[in-house]
This record gives structure tokens, C-alpha cells and sequence, in this order.
């Protein structure tokens, strides 16, 4: 009963949904009903809702169908109106369509006239967009054409941004758009070649950019030293306002300036202007920046800039090499030093007429490898020059270099210190032709007197040497100078060379004090080494006789006199005076005092060298018998001997009293000298007494003439003490006086002080050995024997002597 009930309920439900659920959706319901066992009672279920609902339908059309009735006859009245109505629409419209046929053809006219309109706006609209194209592609082809590569990027860069976007999709277009990137490479390259052709063309012009900033800066040395109250004109550089606006103008849109060629413009020199034209009227820069501008805008400013500096630097390298040759001459020098002021003319000018295309650390690092190549290639080339006034117009040469690049902005100093070392190589060259000039005013010197016969001539000698002596300007002429030609001849060069250092010393940047310093060290090297050579060169000649000697003495006192007008000459053109602290002094009085010296001792040697050629003259007879009751005569050569003496001293009168005493004295003291030696030579084995009688007759003589005084000065018998060691040996000889000579030996008071036992003992053996020899044949004689034992008694008492005073 119960299933009854549920399953009647199931099929309520079932129906109900099939009632309510679309139709394309009951599929699922009735697969419901299929799957159920009821199936028959849902089917007769079904039936009777279907009944069900005719019944509903009929009723309710039952209900409606006399209204049904009344429309269908009310639709049968509207039939004929209907045709009625339609007989007169057929007509109205047969009657408007020939009517409308007109306006058709009127409206597709219209229709057609509107398309025409739009097409020709558009076209319009189209061509306002192409035109512009077109007349910029023209334009491009006009800048190519005339080279404007600057602008034509820009027209480029519009083009290809702005104006082809803009035409649309047209083959021409395709093709423009194409065609850019190579013009873009074109104008690139080109750009490139004219940079190429600028870099090429200011390499071969450096030595005329040079030359032009040299010349500015002469001209500004010569401004500042003429007219030093004006203010100082900027010449050699443009002001920093110039160059900003040079900057400007080329960065923003001197076109006119960035289509030049480039290359170096010709610029004619005018001597009588005053001013130079720089290096910026001299080039052409517009390649640069028109290169620059154009990388730029292409956005490959980086490679321009590597690629310009590379560039650059090669071309400093080859500039910086000197040729091999350029010592030989200062052209070769002056064209060195132009093109390194043209590159860097250049480069100073690219700096400040650019922004960042070279920097200041890029141009700084560019000059130090510059002065370490500059400084090494003067080092080495100037080593090799042996001309003095060559040295002197490099070291100009230098100078204005230096100014000229430290008028630009670059530390120089360097270049005033190499100067500084190349000092000391003038100064030795400035040595070497000094020296060779004094030489030759030593050779051509006559060592006599200068004669002046009137007072034009006296005063013309005056005027080149300082002479100072009142008494000598008292005397009538003609009269003579004591000195010879050589003295103001030197003292002359003397001045000359101060001058010549003065010379290289200025425009260096010195202090008075400095410059005076090495003036004086300059000079005191040429007293002392050079002067001083030369004239020990001049006193040692083969040919050089005493007279000369004498004079070369007298010369160099006066020289000797007057080095303190040298001292106050280097002071006048020095600015500085003597007696300022730590001041050298001039070693000239040394120089001369040991000039003097050397002549002096020369004088000796000479002296004591003629001696020594008359002494050769000497021709003893050591073998001579005694002559009883006669007198000897004295030696020829020593008559003459004393004759030359004589003379020779007259001439001696001129000098110091001091150096004349001394080469008489000298002189004696080699004649007794000379003449002990005689007697002691080994080479004479056997003296007699006849032959120091001779001697002794000899010695008479020359204390004769030491007596005579042959020199003034002498006070008493001093010059006699010259003879007096072989005085007392002959005395004793002669007089045969050895027991006071025994007996007193040693003693102060000793009258043979002066003999010495050894030389004593000499002779008497060679006596002894005479005296063995004659009594070979008169050993009979008893006067012989005996004087034969006295001599051995002698000999053996001096050796006892000898033996008990070394011991």
C-alpha cells in the first residue's frame, strides 16, 4: 500500500516536470520513467493528464469561438477594402517609381559626385603627408649633393622620425626608408675622409701653425719689454669669451662654418703688423666638429673620440721624432720645435673649442711624453755640437719654445731645467775655444814690452786694460808698457767670456744672484783650468828663453792686479755687488800667482840648465901637475859662464826683487853644486892637487861675482854662503889642514862645518890612488912616500871619524 502511494507520487512528480521542463530537456525524465518497474500505471497516468488537458483546451475554445466567429467576419469586410486599397497603392507606386526614376538618376549622380569628393580628400590628405616627404628627400639630395652632411642628418633624422611615419605605406617610402641607413653610412664615411683629410693636412702643416704661435710670442716678449705700462694684449690665444662663443657657433648651428674644406688657410705674413695671426686663423676646424656633430647625432661619439685621440697620438710620435740630422744646423732645430707647437696649438685649441672630445688629463698626458721625448732628443743632439754661438741660438731657440707652450697653458719647467744642463755643456765648449784663443794669443805674443809713441796709442791700451800706474803716466813718449800684448788681449777675452755666459744666462728665469753665480763659477773654471793650462803650456814651450819667462812673470802680476775690476765688471752686469753674503769669489789671483810660480820655478830650471850647457864646456885636467910660483887662470867656460850671468841677471830687473835673489842664489848654489859633483863623479878615479888648485882658482871667481852683487837685494855676504860647502872642502885640500879639521869636527865653531867626512874621504882616496900611481916610478922618492903615508894616516883617522859618529 505503501509503495502504492510513493510510486503514484513519483509519476505526479514526473508529470508535472515534463509540464514545466523544455522539451529538449525531458530526455533525462522519461529515461526516469523507463528505468522503473511501473512503467504501464505511468503510461495510463499519461493518458489520463492528456485527456485532461483536451478537455481544458475544448472548453476554453468553446468559450472563445463566437468572438472567432465575429473576427473572421469582420476580416471578410476588410478583403475588399484590403483590395481596394491595394489597387490604389500599385497605382500611387506606378506613379512614384516614374517620378522617382529622375531622382534616382539625380541621386546617383550625387552618389558619385560624393565618392569623387572623398577620394579627392583624401588624395589631398595623402599628399599632405607625401609632399613633405618628398620635398625633404629633395632637399637630402641637395645637402649630399652640396656636401652638407650635417644638415642633411638632421633632414635625415626628420625624415626618417617625423615625416615618413606620417606618408603611410607607399613603395616610394619603402624605398626612402632603404635608402637611409646608407646614407647614413655614406655620410659617416664621408665625415670620416674629411676628418682623414683634416688630420693629414694640419700633420704637414704643424711646422707653419708652429712657426705663427712662435712668432706671437716673440711679438708678445717684445710688447712686454717695450711697453711694459700698457696692459698686456692676449695674443698667441683667443680669450675665453671667444672661444665660447666658437663653442656656441659651431655647436648649436654655424653651419656656415661647418661646410669649409678643411685644411690649413693661406694667411700672408705682414711684417709691419703688429699682430700675428693665431693658429684658429690659420686652420680650419670645421672638419672636427662637423665629424663630431655628426657621430654624435649617430650616437657613436665614443668611436669618434677613441678614434681621434688614437689618431692624434700617432702623429705626436712622429712630430716628437727628430731627424738625425737636426743637430748640424739651427733650422733643423727651429723646424722641430714648430711642429711640436703646431700640434700642440692644435690640441689646446680643440680642448677649448670642444666639449669633451680632449680632456685636460688626455692633453696633459700628451705633453709629458712629450717633454721626456723632447728632453731626451735635445740631450742627445746637442751632445754632439761643438759650436758655442750654435748653443747659445738653441738655448734662444728653447726659451721661445717654453714661452710660446707656457702661453698656452703648459708647465714648462722642465725645459728650464734641461737648459740648466745644457749650461754646463756651453760652458765647456765656451772652455774649449777659449782656449784654443788664449793659445793663440800665446803664440802670437813677442813677450816684449808694448811701445806706445803717442797718447792715442796709450790710451787705446789703457782702455782694454786697467793699468793704474801714476809714475808711468808721467813719463814722456815715447815710453813702453811693462806688460806685453798678451795682457790686455786676455784680459779682453776674459771679459768676452763673462759676456758670452751672460749671454746664455738670461731670459732663464734667473735671480740676479743666480746669474751671478754662474758667472763666476763659469769664470773661475776658465781661470783655473783653461787660462791656467795655457799659460803652463806657454812657460814650458821648447822655445820659450828667460827673457820670456821674465816677461810672462810681469804679465801675469798685472793680470794678477786687476781681477778686481773683473770682480766689479760681473758685478755692474749683474746687478749684484761683490760683497753681497755667499758671493764667489774669482780665483784669478791664485790662477796667476801659480802662473807666476811656474814661471819662476821654469826660470830656475832654464837657468840652471844653460849653466848645465856651459858646465858641459868643462874640461879638467884631474891629472894637472902643481905650478910652483905661478898663478892659475880661471876656466874658459867658466869666464863665459859668468859673462852670461851677468847679462842675463841685467834683465832680471823688471821682476820682484824676491824672484831674482832667488834664481841668483839658485843660480850659484848649481854652479857649486855642479861643480862638488865633479869632483866626486865616479867616472874620476884619480885627482891631484894641481887640478884643485885649478877649482880653486875657479871658485875665486865666482865668489867674485857673488860679491859684485850681480842681483840687489842681497844683504852682506849672503850670497857667498852659496860657495861656502866647496870653499871649505878646497881650503882644506889646499891647505892641507886636517888636524883643525880632525880636532873640531862637530863643534859649532868648527872651521870646516861645512865638509863632510864622507866627501872628504872620497877625494883623498882619489888623491891616494894618484899617488900610488906616481910612485909606481919614484918609489925612491922619500918626500912621496911620506906624503903617501900621510894621506893613508888621513884616510884611516876619517874612517875611525866616520865609524864613531854612526855608531
Amino acid at each position: 500500500m505503501m509503495a502504492s502511494v510513493e510510486t503514484a507520487a513519483e509519476h505526479e512528480r514526473i508529470l508535472r516536470e515534463i509540464e514545466s521542463t523544455d522539451t529538449n530537456c525531458i530526455g533525462p525524465t522519461l529515461r526516469s520513467v523507463y528505468d522503473g518497474q511501473e512503467h504501464g500505471l505511468f503510461m495510463e497516468k499519461l493518458d489520463a493528464r492528456i485527456r485532461n488537458h483536451d478537455r481544458e483546451i475544448e472548453k476554453l475554445c468553446n468559450h472563445h469561438f463566437q468572438g472567432f466567429v465575429d473576427s473572421i467576419t469582420e476580416l471578410l469586410k476588410v478583403r475588399g477594402e484590403a483590395q481596394k486599397l491595394k489597387s490604389q497603392v500599385t497605382e500611387t507606386n506606378r506613379c512614384l517609381q516614374v517620378e522617382g526614376k529622375q531622382l534616382t538618376s539625380s541621386m546617383e549622380e550625387l552618389k558619385q559626385c560624393r565618392m569623387q569628393q572623398s577620394n579627392i580628400a583624401t588624395t589631398v590628405d595623402k599628399l599632405t603627408h607625401c609632399l613633405p616627404v618628398l620635398e625633404m628627400y629633395s632637399r637630402l639630395q641637395e645637402q649630399m649633393k652640396a656636401k652638407r652632411y650635417y644638415p642633411a642628418l638632421r633632414t635625415l633624422e626628420q625624415l626618417e622620425h617625423t615625416c615618413l611615419p606620417k606618408a603611410g605605406q607607399y613603395r616610394f617610402c619603402s624605398i626612402m626608408a632603404e635608402n637611409i641607413p646608407k646614407l647614413r653610412t655614406q655620410i659617416r664615411d664621408t665625415a670620416m675622409t674629411q676628418l682623414r683629410d683634416f688630420l693629414e693636412s694640419i700633420r704637414k702643416h704643424s711646422d707653419k701653425i708652429g712657426e705663427t704661435a712662435i712668432k706671437q710670442a716673440q711679438l708678445q716678449r717684445s710688447l712686454d719689454s717695450s711697453v711694459s705700462s700698457k696692459p698686456r694684449p692676449f695674443i698667441g690665444r683667443r680669450s675665453r669669451r671667444e672661444q665660447a662663443a666658437s663653442t656656441d657657433s659651431s655647436g648649436r648651428g654655424g653651419s656656415q662654418a661647418l661646410e669649409q674644406d678643411s685644411g690649413i688657410l693661406d694667411v700672408e705674413d705682414d711684417e709691419e703688423d703688429d699682430e700675428v695671426p693665431g693658429a684658429q686663423d690659420l686652420v680650419d676646424f670645421s672638419p672636427v666638429y662637423r665629424c663630431l656633430h655628426i657621430y654624435t647625432v649617430l650616437g657613436l661619439r665614443d668611436v669618434f673620440e677613441n678614434y681621434y685621440r688614437k689618431q692624434r697620438r700617432k702623429q705626436a710620435r712622429l712630430v716628437l721624432q727628430p731627424h738625425s740630422n737636426m743637430h748640424e744646423t739651427l733650422e733643423g732645430y727651429r723646424r722641430y720645435f714648430n711642429q711640436i707647437v703646431g700640434f700642440f696649438v692644435v690640441e689646446d685649441h680643440v680642448l677649448h673649442t670642444t666639449q669633451g672630445l680632449v680632456n685636460r688629463a688626455y692633453v696633459e698626458e700628451l705633453w709629458e711624453l712629450a717633454l721626456s721625448k723632447i728632453t731626451a732628443a735635445l740631450r742627445t743632439h746637442s751632445s754632439y755640437c761643438d759650436n758655442p754661438d750654435l748653443i747659445l741660438d738653441l738655448k734662444n731657440l728653447i726659451v721661445l719654445f717654453a714661452d710660446t707652450l707656457q702661453g698656452y697653458g703648459f708647465p714648462v719647467s722642465q725645459l728650464f731645467d734641461m737648459l740648466l744642463e745644457m749650461r754646463e755643456q756651453y760652458g765647456e765648449i765656451l772652455l774649449k775655444r777659449w782656449n784654443l784663443t788664449f793659445r793663440q794669443v800665446l803664440d802670437q805674443d813677442n813677450y816684449s814690452p808694448i811701445p806706445v809713441s803717442t797718447e792715442q796709442e796709450y790710451r787705446h791700451y789703457t782702455s782694454q786694460f786697467p793699468l793704474q800706474d801714476p809714475e808711468l803716466e808721467k813719463l814722456p813718449f815715447p815710453k813702453k808698457l811693462p806688460f806685453s800684448e798678451f795682457v790686455p788681449k786676455v784680459y779682453g777675452q776674459l771679459k768676452e767670456f763673462i759676456y758670452a755666459c751672460l749671454k746664455y744666462s738670461e731670459d732663464l728665469h734667473l735671480s740676479s744672484t743666480e746669474i751671478d753665480d754662474m758667472i763666476r763659477k763659469s769664470t773661475n773654471l776658465l781661470l783655473t783650468r783653461t787660462l791656467s793650462h795655457c799659460l803652463h803650456y806657454g812657460i814650458k814651450k821648447k822655445n820659450v828663453g828667460l827673457a820670456e819667462l821674465v816677461q810672462v812673470i810681469i804679465n801675469t802680476t798685472h793680470l794678477e792686479q786687476s781681477c778686481h775690476f773683473l770682480e766689479e765688471f760681473i758685478s755692474n752686469i749683474t746687478n749684484v755687488p761683490p760683497d753681497t753674503v755667499n758671493t764667489t769669489k774669482l780665483y784669478g789671483p791664485s790662477t796667476f800667482k801659480d802662473a807666476r810660480h811656474a814661471a819662476e820655478a821654469e826660470i830656475y830650471t832654464n837657468l840652471n840648465a844653460k849653466i848645465d850647457q856651459f858646465l858641459q864646456l868643462a874640461d879638467y885636467d884631474w891629472m894637472a901637475g902643481v905650478q910652483e910660483g905661478g898663478t892659475l887662470d880661471t876656466s874658459d867656460y867658466l869666464i863665459d859662464l859668468i859673462a852670461f850671468l851677468r847679462s842675463t841677471f841685467s834683465v832680471f830687473t823688471n821682476l820682484p826683487g824676491k824672484v831674482a835673489q832667488t834664481a841668483c842664489m839658485s843660480a850659484c848654489k848649481h854652479i857649486s853644486t855642479s861643480l862638488m859633483q865633479l869632483l866626486l863623479d865616479p867616472e874620476v878615479r884619480q885627482i891631484s892637487m894641481g887640478a884643485l888648485y885649478q877649482i880653486h882658482t875657479d871658485i875665486v871667481e865666482c865668489e867674485s861675482f857673488a860679491r859684485a852683487g850681480p842681483v840687489a837685494g842681497f844683504q852682506g855676504d849672503t850670497l857667498l854662503l852659496a860657495f861656502s860647502d866647496l870653499r871649505q872642502l878646497l881650503d882644506l885640500f889646499t891647505q892641507w889642514d886636517w888636524s883643525t879639521y880632525l880636532a873640531d869636527y862637530g863643534k859649532p865653531t868648527c872651521k870646516y862645518l861645512r865638509v863632510n867626512p864622507h866627501t872628504a874621504l872620497a877625494l883623498l882616496e882619489k888623491m891616494r890612488e894618484t899617488s900610488r900611481k906616481n910612485n909606481v916610478f919614484a918609489q925612491f922618492r922619500k918626500t912621496d912616500r911620506d906624503r903617501q903615508k900621510l894621506i893613508d894616516t888621513v884616510i884611516k883617522q876619517l874612517r875611525n871619524l866616520i865609524a864613531q859618529h854612526h855608531t
